[in-house]
């Protein structure tokens, strides 16, 4: 939103931010100041909160370092031919600056763990990293969002040959570890929240519906195998995502399903430690975890592997459904109708 329009929106005396144009306008505070004031809304996440998608190498390694925005977060192209994000969806009612973290590859991971060669040559931010620069930045968020672990559920990476017909015990330890890296960096990142003096609200979305994901992706298996031209870089996801293959899928289905739980635990003994602390909302949402991605036209048409417009649209409606006990929070709820 650009400066004249923020300040249209605030110089109505309904706005809640109305005092804050009254300062600008009489020079008690900058333009700084002002955009300072303004609700701050911060998304952490991997490839499945960006637009990219996967082709060759050098298109990848581009767009992974320069892609930002055109996803169901923060979309500024109009509407119909952008998507209809959670960003175009607040910015009905409220001005507000928003902050991206989420990048393709990002894992959920402990601070100080090392990265591999690819994920340092796409400059990859992991859980930790991005947990990082919220806490470093001048101007805590008000409202985070987290959609982070996809990646975590490829149980056949570095797997023996012995765990591929025998996985239980790996994905038991799988989903511990991922319990333990995520608790461990939502108290690093409640630390510094505890610290802050305004209302903050952070919603953990759970892993997306894998399971209706899955039959989307098997209808456009069959178009590829129909004609070559279709899909083309289809086949290139399970050279970066093991578990994609269908032999595979069903344990990446109960994995990520196990995750969740884990997700919605973490975020019930948060919760009980924020008792003492009743400007933090942290909720769990399963709005991701049950929007219906089983229809082919939510997979991009280049990979059939991430979002395509219409999916980040899918994806966008279900982020937001769950925002309402956030928004009101803040006292950013959205006028009814």
């Amino acid at each position: 939103m650009i400066g004249g329009e923020v300040l249209r929106r605030i110089s109505k005396p309904s706005s809640p931010l109305h005092s804050d144009y009254l300062a600008y306008r009489n020079q008690e505070i900058s333009w700084n100041e002002l955009i300072a004031r303004l609700p701050h809304v911060a998304l952490i996440g991997d490839s499945v909160c960006t637009g990219v998608y996967v082709s060759s190498i050098w298109g990848t390694f581009w767009r992974a370092r320069t892609c930002r925005g055109n996803n169901w977060f923060l979309d500024t192209n109009p509407v119909p031919a952008g998507i209809q994000s959670v960003s175009k969806r607040l910015e009905k009612f409220t001005p507000f600056v928003a902050i991206e973290c989420a990048g393709i590859g990002a894992l959920v991971d402990y601070e100080g763990q090392g990265q591999n060669f690819w994920r340092r040559i796409l400059r990859t931010r992991n859980f930790s990293g991005q947990i990082g620069d919220l806490l470093t930045m001048k101007r805590f968020p008000d409202l985070t969002l987290i959609s982070i672990g996809h990646n975590n559920v490829d149980w056949t990476w570095w797997c023996v040959p012995a765990e591929l017909e025998q996985p239980e015990n790996r994905l038991q330890q799988l989903s511990r570890r991922f319990r333990e890296n995520f608790a461990r960096e939502m108290r690093r990142l409640i630390g510094g929240v505890r610290m802050q003096p305004q209302r903050i609200a952070i919603v953990v979305y759970g892993l997306v519906n894998f399971g209706s994901y899955f039959r989307g992706r098997e209808i456009a298996e069959r178009l590829r195998a129909n004609g070559a031209s279709r899909y083309p870089h289809l086949p290139t996801t399970y050279k970066y995502f093991r578990s994609f293959r269908p032999a595979y899928r069903a344990n990446l289905i109960r994995l990520a399903g196990m995750v969740n739980e884990e997700l919605r635990a973490i975020v019930d003994d948060l919760k009980g430690e924020l008792a003492d602390k009743p400007n933090i909302l942290l909720q769990y949402s399963d709005a991701l975890a049950t929007a219906d991605l089983s229809r082919v036209e939510l997979l991009h048409p280049i990979d059939g592997w991430h979002a395509s417009i219409e999916g980040h649209n899918v994806l966008a409606e279900a982020a937001f459904r769950d925002l309402g006990p956030s928004l009101e929070f803040l006292g950013l709820k959205p006028p009814s109708h």
